[in-house]
């Protein structure tokens, strides 16, 4: 099974290109956040934080989702869902609201809503509910390719849950078991702390950038122990697993 750099399968449209995803919201950290994981998913996205832009960005991406923050500061998302679909009749929608009345829930879907998150949310749960609409849609489908992922001598099998270096099997925990799944995703790519906290933890996950610290070292003990070492820090940016050089 192809997966994609979060580890999960990989979907695109039917003909192979990559689905499109528009993150509508005016926080722009929070926008960013939601892009990114969301650009994790091997996905083209774009972002806007007002209705005007919203719409604007539309009809030149012509998304297959969009995720809609129901509080804009020129209009409201529900007013936006009416004009996207005059854009893009079939176009899937996911709510964002700090609100959770029942009587939102219901004007989100009596506008053709899809589905509703009220934040706080983690990271986790507005890819997967973006997923699931989209291949309940069918406007998606899953990549087949071996489940196994390969760095240099370390050799990760996703189904089983098992990593092996050089043949030897390395017992992880589950949070191990991810943060090096991220790692082996993203090979000598430099990822920041709080890249690794979102990807591995979730996006309300109250702890702190020393826990990514903690659980490196974690890893280092077990992938890298007696070895040349593949975890590598690089100073004042994050960390890079490397494969080791014969």
């Amino acid at each position: 099974m192809n997966t994609t750099r979060s580890g999960r399968p990989a979907l695109t449209r039917p003909d192979g290109t990559p689905l499109r995803v528009l993150v509508v919201d005016d926080d722009p950290d929070l926008a960013e956040v939601l892009s990114g994981a969301l650009r994790y998913e091997g996905w083209q996205v774009r972002s806007a934080g007002d209705g005007a832009s919203a719409l604007a960005e539309a009809r030149e991406l012509m998304p297959d989702a969009v995720v809609l923050d129901v509080m804009l500061p020129d209009t409201d998302g529900f007013a936006v869902l009416r004009s996207l679909h005059t854009v893009k009749p079939d176009v899937c929608v996911l709510f964002l609201t700090a609100r959770d009345a029942v009587e939102d829930r219901i004007a989100g879907i009596t506008a053709g809503g899809d589905d509703y998150v009220t934040k706080p949310f983690s990271l986790e749960e507005v890819v997967a509910r973006v997923r699931g609409l989209l291949r309940r849609a069918g406007m998606a489908r899953q990549l087949e390719e071996g489940p196994r992922l390969t760095v240099g001598d370390l050799v990760m099998d996703e189904e089983a849950r098992e990593v092996t270096r050089a043949g030897e099997l390395i017992e992880l925990s589950p949070t191990e078991f991810e943060l090096l799944r991220f790692l082996m995703r993203n090979p000598r790519r430099v990822l920041s702390k709080t890249q690794i906290l979102d990807r591995v933890w979730s996006y309300d996950f109250g702890g702190r950038a020393h826990v990514v610290e903690l659980y490196i070292s974690y890893l280092r003990r077990k992938v890298d122990a007696g070895r040349e070492p593949m975890i590598h820090t690089v100073r004042g940016a994050g960390y890079v697993l490397k494969p080791v050089t014969p």
